[in-house]
């Protein structure tokens, strides 16, 4: 384990931001884990998954530890289901992979979506009907301050729409080193009914899709519209879809017919985030190195030299816009440093 000095974190988070960390290190093991945690000397710490779901405005004084534990490991398994274990530190789509190679399925719709495995249930990732939650069992912690390790049950997480106990009262109390999930092995349960699965599968000429079809089918859908970090700075969806009441949603929609949504509760409504932003006018704009992704509105990205305090002003001008036109308040899906 080497503590590193001034190191710049552009290639560890996908926005491509050039800040600098005060000291860094990259852990191997939880032995190490605890070992950085333990140092007194730097009391503040900064804990590093993949870098997919953060903005970083300024540079970071604290000790940035990034989060390399690995390994997949098959804990148990019955003729239906099996039950998987997988450290924080495994990028989460090459885990999609991996399982789906072994035909493995329930998380086939979350396919390329960044990051890494221990940040999923921060989070509570989701795509195209699918959430973390449905496949998830447990995960492993440990407190940032007694060392313990602890485990999460699913109903422990509290999860919600793109939400968790680790995001709330939880938030910057305990490191999650591996997540344990169930899956299943026959009669895998497809969802491509949500989004443009099913016209994408009809366009591939697959009629009975296998788990393997779908996730050709999100991948195919997910790179027509969302840009490659490696190409283009950017943090996938920056924004939540909102939800409104149904009252509301009936004064909208005699102002825009076309609005669309997707049914959220018996009281409530769910509009897409990318068509409010769109609608406003940003979709496209670019602001010298920094704007809105030109196929998808919900994208903020960085075309080079951006700063993280540009992105911050342009996001709070889009929630600005959107609420006065709206009346609808856009929550950041991307955390803000």
């Amino acid at each position: 384990m080497q503590i590193l000095e001034n190191i710049s974190l552009k290639p560890y988070n996908t926005f491509g931001i050039d800040v600098k960390a005060r000291l860094f290190v990259s852990i191997d093991s939880i032995s190490e884990l605890k070992e950085c945690l333990s140092i007194q000397e730097y009391p503040h710490k900064f804990i590093l998954g993949g870098g997919s779901n953060i903005l970083l405005t300024k540079d970071i004084e604290a000790m940035v530890i990034h989060m390399n534990l690995r390994g997949i490991t098959v804990i148990s398994e019955t003729e239906s289901h099996v039950v998987i274990k997988a450290g924080a530190g495994e990028n989460w789509h090459e885990f999609v992979m991996w399982c789906l190679n072994n035909d493995y399925g329930g998380i086939e719709n979350l396919s390329l979506i960044p990051g890494n495995t221990g940040t999923a249930p921060i989070q509570n990732i989701g795509a195209y009907g699918v959430e973390l939650k449905d496949v998830f069992i447990e995960c492993t912690v440990i407190d940032r301050i007694s060392l313990e390790t602890k485990t999460f049950t699913n109903s422990q997480c509290k999860f919600g729409y793109r939400d968790s106990i680790f995001k709330g009262s939880h938030r910057n109390k305990y490191i999650i080193t591996d997540v344990t999930f169930n899956l299943t092995k026959k009669n895998h349960e497809l969802h491509c009914s949500y989004g443009a699965i099913s016209s994408k599968l009809s366009e591939m000429g697959v009629n009975n899709p296998t788990i393997q079809d779908i996730s050709k089918a999100v991948i195919a859908i997910r790179s027509s519209k969302l840009p490659n970090p490696s190409e283009i700075g950017n943090s996938g969806s920056f924004f939540k879809n909102p939800v409104v009441s149904l009252d509301h949603f009936d004064k909208l929609k005699v102002q825009f017919p076309e609005i669309p949504n997707y049914p959220a509760s018996s009281t409530s409504t769910k509009i897409p985030a990318g068509w409010l932003i769109e609608k406003a006018g940003f979709k496209g704009k670019r602001f010298n190195a920094h704007g809105v992704h030109e196929k998808q509105a919900l994208v903020l990205v960085n075309y080079g030299s951006a700063k993280g305090e540009d992105i911050l002003k342009l996001a709070k001008l889009i929630q600005a816009t959107v609420h006065r036109i709206f009346d609808v308040s856009l929550e950041t899906e991307v955390n803000i440093l």
